[in-house]
């Protein structure tokens, strides 16, 4: 068991220093769906066998600022927070930790021995096992969310040997994010006061630059006239959802844009939050839509329809009817 064969490990080495906008963060919190394991790792192994799923070690140490990107950037988007959640079992292992871990052997020893004995050395280092526990990928450093996908899908089902991984990325060419925020001149600026605007409703999208769904909503679905015609009802505000920078917020006061969005409980980027035109939260949208969904959560808020009808899903099919019937087609998944 866990064989660490050279055809299969990653042969790139994590940045030495920093990129831009990275500090030490001290500790990051976990997701809380990461498995309750006691580490034991054959144990893992079956738990995850038997509910169809691998078991993924993930190595890490407080103040790792690659592993606070990777738990707050690449599980911020629904894609691949959903896609590791349906096919993996997610363990936590401190690079020096000394929690008791029963290795694959059965042998006792502790976190920083195990890591030590799998040549762990820098964070986040993630290893692939299979079924049988044999590391089939291992991801040394910080993947971007585009690589970091392609990553989970191969070892939903490769053994690391044919293809091996760079191979298969080739072949499958997952789409880099653009890594900008979109802002348009017609919107906001981020210093705006909050609770001080025109009388409109307001839009408050949570984004963040590596964000490929948030990509699509702005040079796509956003771009449509349709979009456009609902975008003018609304005062408009762009916020990178892990912002340091101080915001003005609706209900009056001021924090960074980190903080608000955590007390929103902002958990995907892209998400909608809307606002009423005395402050207060009246819907959202959370992660990837297509553009009709998206087109009518802003007619569902700016009309008030909201207020008559809580079911939103019966609000779309309502709007779909009253356009079918003025001879617009609507088509949910464009």
């Amino acid at each position: 068991m866990a064989m660490i064969a050279s055809s299969i490990v990653s042969a790139e080495t994590p940045v030495e220093s920093l990129d831009s906008g990275l500090v030490n963060p001290g500790y990051a919190e976990k997701p809380d769906w990461f498995a309750n394991s006691f580490l034991d790792i054959r144990e893992d192994l079956a738990e995850a066998a038997t509910a169809g799923k691998r078991v993924l070690l993930y190595f890490y140490q407080d103040g790792c600022p690659y592993c606070k990107k990777l738990l707050d950037t690449n599980f911020s988007l629904q894609e691949t927070e959903e896609k590791t959640r349906k096919h993996y079992d997610v363990v936590a292992i401190n690079l020096w930790g000394d929690r008791e871990v029963t290795d694959f052997d059965g042998s006792e020893t502790t976190e920083k021995e195990f890591a030590k004995s799998l040549r762990v050395m820098f964070t986040p280092t993630l290893l692939f096992l299979n079924e049988q526990g044999d590391v089939t990928l291992r991801v040394n450093g910080y993947y971007p969310p585009h690589k970091f996908n392609a990553a989970l899908d191969y070892g939903i089902n490769h053994d690391g040997s044919a293809p091996t991984f760079r191979e298969y990325l080739a072949t499958v060419s997952p789409a880099v994010a653009k890594g900008v925020l979109h802002q348009d001149p017609a919107w906001l600026p981020v210093t705006s006061v909050l609770n001080k605007r025109s009388g409109k409703p307001l839009l408050v999208l949570f984004e963040q630059k590596e964000c490929a769904p948030c990509d699509e909503l702005h040079l796509d679905i956003l771009k449509r006239p349709e979009s456009r015609e609902q975008l003018d009802r609304f005062d408009v505000i762009l916020l990178d959802m892990w912002s340091k920078d101080p915001v003005k917020r609706p209900d009056g006061k001021t924090s960074s844009v980190a903080q608000w969005a955590k007390e929103l409980n902002v958990q995907y980027a892209p998400s909608l939050v809307f606002f009423d035109a005395q402050g207060a939260e009246v819907f959202r949208t959370e992660a990837y839509l297509k553009s009709f969904h998206v087109q009518s959560s802003m007619d569902y808020v700016a009309s008030a329809a909201y207020l008559e009808q809580p079911s939103f899903q019966r609000f779309i099919s309502a709007r779909a009817e009253a356009l079918e019937a003025q001879g617009v087609h609507v088509d949910l998944m464009e």
